[in-house]
């Protein structure tokens, strides 16, 4: 029996196109939910999330993957859910996450909303760590896999021309890119300079600290969820985002909002917002917004997602 190890996925660091692009590689920035991959090379497949959480069963279409493989290896990839255009969708992710206990929800799901691996990494192969070698030379060995298949597949990378790269995916209505120096190792749950995300807007994770009820046909559901970033072991108030949700969405974050109740104001200065209540600093979101103010706050800030695989000690 092959016993794999274990390897925690290296992480971006949020910044501009790299100066001298020409030693640097430029991949599509994904949006879905990072995985691990390994592969015994006996047929299975083991997928984990980037907490560490194993995921396998909520992507049964994924399970063929294990036999594509006459060797064993640990890829890293990022599991997506294609909108009609072939572009990466969290909102349709969302309704096959968390599904790992329930198989038959799982396959359910599978059929009417199938996923997609994109893999973009290979960190371990046979009985060798990849991780102290260059990106170039794990990009290689990854191609050289030739895993294309249904429901994965390896997308190519662009060695410079990252203002063109960046354009395309802005054109496309893509995320953005995530630039990968060339010589770099792969670093381990480590937030590396050596791999940079480009988006092509303004992009936060925030930690959901309080909300305000709606009025009209939102009452009782959330008008505005009131947010805010860690920084120095405390929770400073970001601002507060009142649209971008779906009625689906809404009701689902309403939810979740009535369950983590508190009566402790979660932020380090309490923001002086009528009708406020507040909520155990535990959910974290996605939003997008156009600047920020001086004192920090977010400037026409739109709700883009929840995330559930990130905690709040996850935000850089």
């Amino acid at each position: 029996m092959v016993v794999l190890p274990r390897i925690e996925p290296m992480l971006a660091t949020p910044g501009p196109l790299p100066a001298r692009d020409e030693h640097w590689a430029f991949e599509v920035k994904q949006d879905g939910q990072r995985a691990m991959v390994y592969l015994p090379a006996d047929g299975t497949v083991l997928l984990r999330a980037r907490s560490g959480t194993d995921i396998t069963s909520a992507y049964p279409e994924l399970a063929e993957l294990g036999s594509a493989l006459s060797q064993s290896a640990v890829l890293d990839a990022e599991i997506v859910a294609l909108d009609p255009e072939g572009r990466s969708n969290f909102e349709r992710l969302q309704s096959r996450m968390g599904l790992t206990g329930s198989p038959t929800k799982a396959a359910r799901m599978a059929a009417s909303v199938p996923v997609h691996l994109v893999l973009f990494d290979a960190v371990y192969l046979g009985q060798d760590s990849l991780v102290r070698a260059p990106y170039t030379e794990r990009r290689a060995v990854l191609e050289s896999l030739e895993l294309q298949g249904a429901f994965w597949s390896t997308p190519s990378a662009v060695t410079g021309h990252g203002a063109q790269a960046l354009e395309m995916t802005r054109t496309a209505g893509l995320e953005g890119l995530i630039a990968k120096r060339l010589t770099s190792v792969y670093e381990p749950g480590v937030r590396s300079r050596a791999w940079i995300k480009i988006r092509n807007l303004q992009v936060a994770d925030v930690v959901v600290g309080g909300w305000v009820p709606g009025r009209g046909r939102l009452t009782g559901l959330p008008g505005a969820v009131l947010v805010g970033q860690p920084q120095h072991g405390r929770l400073r108030y970001a601002g507060s985002i009142g649209t971008g949700w779906s009625d689906k969405q809404r009701a689902v974050l309403a939810h979740l909002l009535r369950a983590a109740a508190t009566d402790t104001c979660p932020f380090d200065t309490p923001p002086a917002v009528t009708g406020a209540r507040w909520v155990l600093p535990r959910l974290v979101g996605e939003v997008r917004y156009a600047t920020r103010t001086r004192a920090g706050l977010l400037r026409q800030p739109t709700w883009h997602r929840l995330r559930p695989d990130l905690t709040p000690d996850d935000i850089l």
